[in-house]
């Protein structure tokens, strides 16, 4: 499996929640396979947006394009760090 964690901060999530889910479609058509959106425990504006892709190759296109750099200007987005992982092992306890 191949993965995709961003971490970032919002300006408003309420606000960046609302062009997240209208991204959705353009994510799906790019790659994104599932998705979790979790938050700090102390902080509702610091976001982890934890996805599965079809390829990293895909995400990297995805993430780094100019259209997605617009994007995440209008959401709000202030500094992301992407982390693209690939799955070694997978269990249960």
């Amino acid at each position: 499996m191949e993965y995709v964690l961003i971490i970032h901060e919002v300006a408003d999530y309420d606000a960046w929640k609302a062009i997240f889910d209208q991204a959705a479609g353009i994510r799906k058509e790019a790659g994104e396979q599932s998705y979790q959106v979790l938050k700090y425990e102390n902080d509702a504006n610091k976001i982890v947006h934890f996805s599965v892709w079809n390829s990293l190759e895909n995400a990297k296109a995805f993430f780094e394009s100019p259209k997605l750099v617009q994007i995440r200007k209008e959401a709000g987005v202030k500094s992301p760090d992407f982390i693209y992982l690939r799955e070694l092992e997978k269990g249960i306890l």
